[in-house]
Formats: structure tokens, sequence, C-alpha cells
């Protein structure tokens, strides 16, 4: 299948939804969890990160993860299951995230408990969103292949 055709059978209402799933995996995750260790493995200066522009920071991030929502479910396609979104999601965030930061924060000389906690994120995250692309993906599918199946007086495939 080809790249225009995968398009037209994403489930924008799926990608919206993984999309904000960051957004409460990452309060969660930076917040309760791990808030002081991440504070403190990152450096981040909280009176500069209180002054920042929230609204274009989280702006901002959700464009980024629409973007990688978009991404994985273009790469988990249109006939997935919520488990198949899983393996995906898991191993995009495991294999090609996390590793990808694991090469930047060796040359950053940044501690490895900052990679656990920002990789683990990623993990999380795109694990949540493959669910969430897989389950919207097989509910899709389903009902088109039952329109399909009035449509050829009956003859389900």
């Amino acid at each position: 299948m080809d790249t225009s055709s995968m398009a037209a059978h994403i489930n924008w209402l799926a990608i919206l939804v993984a999309a904000l799933a960051g957004f409460a995996v990452g309060g969660v995750w930076y917040g309760p969890l791990f808030s002081k260790a991440w504070i403190r493995e990152s450096g981040v200066n909280l009176e500069k990160a209180r002054s920042i522009n929230k609204p274009k920071l989280f702006g901002t991030v959700f464009v980024l993860n629409l973007i990688a929502a978009f991404s994985l479910a273009m790469f988990i396609g249109e006939n997935a299951t919520w488990r198949f979104g899983l393996f995906a999601g898991f191993m995009a965030g495991l294999t090609f995230v996390s590793t990808a930061l694991a090469v930047i924060y060796l040359f950053e000389a940044r501690s490895l408990r900052l990679w656990l906690i920002n990789a683990g994120y990623q993990v999380v995250i795109f694990s949540v969103m493959g669910v969430i692309l897989g389950a919207w993906s097989a509910g899709t599918t389903q009902v088109q292949t039952q329109a399909q199946g009035v449509i050829n007086l009956g003859k389900i495939h």
C-alpha cells in the first residue's frame, strides 16, 4: 500500500487522543513519579522554567506529539490490533527513541539516571500511543469490513 492510501485510512481522532496521552503520562511521570530525580539530574533551573511561555511550550509539545502519533499510526498500519500497537510502540520507544537519546547522552556525558527517566518516559508514551492507535485501527477496520460486506451483497471477506 502506498503512503497516500495509508494516509487516507488514518484515524485522526485516535491520533489526537494518542497525542494528548503524552500530557497525561508526562504529568504523572515528571510529576509524582520522578520530578525530584529529574530536576536534580537534568539541572533544570526552576526559576527559569517558571518564567517560560507556557502556551508556546505546551502548544509546541502538542504539535510534536501529533507528529509522533501520526508517524506511529503510519508505521502500525490500518489493520492493527491493540496488541500489535503495544508491541510496535514499545519497540519504537525502546529501539529508536531510547537508543538515539543514549547516543546523545553519552556524548553530552549526562547521567545514566537521567537517561533512564527520559528514555523510560519515551518507551511508556510510545507504548500507550501504540495501544490507542492499534485499538482504534482494529475498530475502524471492523466497521469498514462490515460495511464492505453489506455493499458486496453479504459476502464478508
